[in-house]
């Protein structure tokens, strides 16, 4: 069984996409999201925290994935595979509650669930380049 963060983060994601794909409001495909899919609160806590989170830093994340992903504009990378690396980029560089290895597993794992069959590589080689901007970050 996930635990709660894995979960929370499930449902960060889910949202996320929601709002990307057809502009529904965050909250409230929150709380659609923690209840159809049976979330405990410390896991839509989470999940809250994670789209408040990206949602406050979006333009400094997608900057960093523009930086990280050169050959892939913005609007070109998957709406689900965005939208982990906004999750996990806004974990690594700017939340850093866990360690960045978790963060970037995590995206791996989010990425086999709901991306597509290459989804896992991509995800694992920009975050890789992510990390290498988190170390030399001061």
């Amino acid at each position: 069984m996930a635990g709660k963060r894995h979960r929370g983060r499930e449902v960060a994601l889910q949202a996320l996409f929601e709002r990307d794909a057809v502009g529904h409001a965050l909250d409230s495909t929150i709380d659609r999201l923690a209840e159809s899919l049976e979330v405990g609160a410390a896991a839509k806590e989470f999940a809250e925290e994670l789209v408040a989170g990206v949602k406050e830093n979006r333009e400094r994340i997608d900057a960093t994935i523009e930086e990280t992903a050169p050959a892939w504009p913005l609007d070109q990378i998957a709406a689900i595979d965005r939208n982990i690396l906004r999750l996990a980029i806004y974990e690594i560089l700017i939340d850093n509650k866990v360690p960045m290895r978790a963060a970037i597993n995590e995206a791996i794992e989010l990425a086999k669930e709901f991306g597509g069959e290459n989804s896992p590589k991509f995800i694992n080689g920009v975050l890789g380049s992510v990390s290498l901007l988190a170390a030399r970050s001061p």
